[in-house]
This record gives structure tokens, C-alpha cells and sequence, in this order.
């Protein structure tokens, strides 16, 4: 029997992104002065406010409204009409330094916090990853692409936007069919519903998705409610780590709890979410299993991480427990070991924050290059 399942991602421009894009924004912008620097940086927005807070040690200075404006306004919110602009919002700043009880165990080389981590990876697509989850990043990029785009294509496109791809799977999981697709996306006021229906099915979801995965029983549904002017953080208030689901798997894989976005990677939240994710797909990718679930786990201030689970769902050449102890025999899992082999102390961050921080093929994602294969391949 088949089953079906559902992924949602979401826009740059929604208010909860907004958030993600300003708080990784400051990241990378205290990281290009201070690789050293211990930073936890949370944002809200809503109708005409940015407040951001958090915790910061740093020896640098950075100019944290030049920040927020700068990234309000290459998101798309340049316009007094959104409700919510660069020039005109008030940007209150509240943050202040880390504890010192924190900075105990991290400054030995400890993990900043306790916490369960997971990576996963799969051969439904070239990425690896879960295909609804992908195609529903890839169609809010296509948007945003159009939106952006110099030849005024689809003009009245405004900057947020929600996607949500369902894909119907056999018994093997191997999927066989988009079954439906959502599309949601703010725009003008003098453009009709049909208009929008029309552009969005032929210009951005028959253009992402391949026409072999789309039939005559493919549902589309475009912005359902028949309106969507009122959006971004005047139409909702947003928060940094609001939405770990879209960020990772689209809920195909579990996740352990923490977001991602505002922190640096002495905190295991981020770099050893994406460890196992580098783990996960190297041993699909080097042929040990057809799919595969790696959990980390650590204790604050403990360098070696306390438990490392592998799933690889019956999928796997050799005992999960076999795997588990091949990851723990070949890779360094300590925060400063994590955080050396993948080049985590650069300002990178910004560009994770939208479109999903896996499954991506840009340069600094360097937890995506396969560069375990060969070692993992000697275990086949």
C-alpha cells in the first residue's frame, strides 16, 4: 500500500525568517571581526519593530541597526505599504554578555549546552534528502528568484510566501507521485486571484518540479483563503527558531529540539546538528545504507559526546551498531573537532538561514561535501 507525505518551507520574507536572516546576519557580522567570539543572538519582529537580544561576548564592535536594516532591505521590505520596512522600522537592541558559568566548560572545550542532535540523509533526490522537503524549498526559491528577478516578471510578488509539497511513496518509501502541492504567497492589491493561480502553477511549480512526478490527479492549491496582502511581520510577529522543522527535514527525520539560526558553533545545537548530518550522508552516499538516522548527544562543558545512535532503517550493509562505532572510531565529535573540519569559525551563517540549512550545494555548506566516502567505504 502506498502512503503519502507532507513538507512545508517557507520564504526569506516570512516574519519568522526575517528573524533567522537578522539574528545569523549579526552572527556574521561579529565572526568576520572575532572568530572567537561567543554569540547567542535571538530577534522579533512585528508591525514597525526589530527587537534583538541575547548573549554576546565579543572584542569586536558591530552596529547592530545597520545590521537589521541592511537585511530588512535585501529581503524585500522596502516599501512604507508592506506595513514593515528598512528605512522606517525602530530596531531596539538588548543584548548583553554570556554567562560566565557557561563560558566555564566551553572555554576548556566542552559543548556550550546539553542536548540531542540528529542528522539524516536518504537517496530520494540528488541531495539526499527527503524529496518533499526539497521541492517545497526549492518553490519559495523560485519565487523569490522571480520577485528579485531584473525583467519585472510576476511584479505584484511580495516578499512572503509559504510552500507545501505532499508526496505519495510506496511501500518501499520510493516516491512515485506529487500528489498535491500548496503555494501561498503575499502580493498587491491590484492583481486577481486567477492571475496569481496561473503564473505560480506554470512559472514556479511546473518549473521546479520535474512533469514526470506531475499527473492529471496532481492538486494545486494556491493562496486557498483567495487573498494574501497583509503579510510579513505586519501580518504576523516572528521569532528566531521558529521553525526547525522547515530548517532541517521537513519532520521525515526527527529533531532534537534546538534551532539553529543566531548562534555561534561552539554551541552543539548547530555544529553537531550539522555532524551528523556530514556523518549521514557520507554513509548513504559511500554505499553502507539506503537511508540513515545518526543521533549525538551531549553534556555541557563534556567534550566527547555521550551517545552516538545509528538507524539506518533496515536499510543498512553492515549492523547499525557496526556503523556507530566506525563514526566513533573515524571522526573526531569533540565541539573543536566538529568545528575545525568543517570550517564552522566563518561568517557563513547568513545564507543558512532561509531555503534549509541541508541539501544545499553553495560553497560554504562544507557539512554537505562527501569528503567521508572513501574512508567510510572501506567498511562496505
Amino acid at each position: 500500500m502506498s502512503f503519502f507525505f507532507t513538507s512545508e518551507s517557507v520564504s526569506e520574507g516570512h516574519p519568522d525568517k526575517v528573524c533567522d536572516a537578522i539574528s545569523d546576519g549579526i552572527l556574521d557580522a561579529i565572526y568576520a571581526k572575532d572568530i572567537n567570539a561567543r554569540v547567542a543572538c535571538e530577534t522579533f519582529v512585528t508591525t514597525g519593530l526589530v527587537l534583538v537580544g541575547g548573549e554576546v561576548t565579543t572584542k569586536a564592535y558591530v552596529e547592530v541597526q545597520d545590521i537589521v536594516r541592511a537585511t530588512v532591505k535585501r529581503i524585500g521590505y522596502t516599501s512604507a505599504d508592506y506595513k514593515f520596512d528598512a528605512e522606517s522600522c525602530s530596531v531596539l537592541n538588548a543584548i548583553h554578555s554570556q554567562s560566565p558559568d557557561i563560558a566555564m566548560g566551553v572555554d576548556t572545550g566542552g559543548a556550550g549546552d546539553q542536548g540531542i542532535m540528529f542528522g539524516y540523509a536518504c537517496d530520494q533526490t540528488p541531495e539526499l534528502m527527503p524529496m518533499p522537503i526539497m521541492f517545497a524549498h526549492k518553490l519559495v526559491k523560485k519565487l523569490a528568484d522571480i520577485r528579485k528577478g531584473e525583467n519585472g516578471f510576476m511584479p505584484y510578488l511580495r516578499p512572503d510566501s509559504k510552500s507545501q509539497v505532499t508526496i505519495e511513496y510506496d511501500d518501499n518509501k520510493k516516491p512515485l507521485r506529487v500528489d498535491a502541492v500548496v503555494v501561498s504567497t503575499q502580493h498587491d492589491a491590484d492583481v486577481t486571484q486567477q492571475k496569481i493561480k496561473d503564473d505560480v502553477i506554470e512559472n514556479v511549480v511546473k518549473k521546479v518540479i520535474p512533469a514526470e512526478m506531475l499527473d492529471a490527479k496532481t492538486k494545486y492549491f494556491v493562496n486557498p483563503t483567495g487573498r494574501f496582502e497583509i503579510g510579513g511581520p505586519h501580518g504576523d510577529s516572528g521569532l528566531t527558531g521558529r521553525k526547525i522543522i522547515v530548517d532541517t527535514y521537513g519532520g521525515w527525520a526527527p529533531h532534537g529540539g534546538g534551532a539553529f539560526s543566531g548562534k555561534d558553533p561552539s554551541k552543539v545545537d548547530r555544529s553537531a546538528t550539522y555532524a551528523a548530518r556530514h556523518i549521514a550522508k557520507n554513509v548513504v552516499a559511500a554505499k553502507l545504507a539506503k537511508e540513515c538516522l545518526v543521533q549525538l548527544s551531549y553534556a555541557i562543558g563534556v567534550k566527547e559526546p555521550i551517545s552516538v545512535y545509528v538507524d539506518t532503517k533496515g536499510t543498512g550493509v553492515i549492523p547499525d551498531s557496526e556503523i556507530s562505532k566506525m563514526i566513533q572510531k573515524e571522526v573526531d565529535l569533540t565541539p573543536n573537532g566538529i568545528i575545525k573540519r568543517l570550517q564552522l569559525r566563518r561568517p557563513i551563517y547568513q545564507k543558512t538561514s532561509v531555503y534549509g540549512h541541508f541539501g544545499r550545494t553553495e560553497p560554504e555548506f562544507t557539512w554537505e561535501v562527501l569528503d567521508l566516502v572513501p574512508l567510510f567505504s572501506k567498511y562496505v
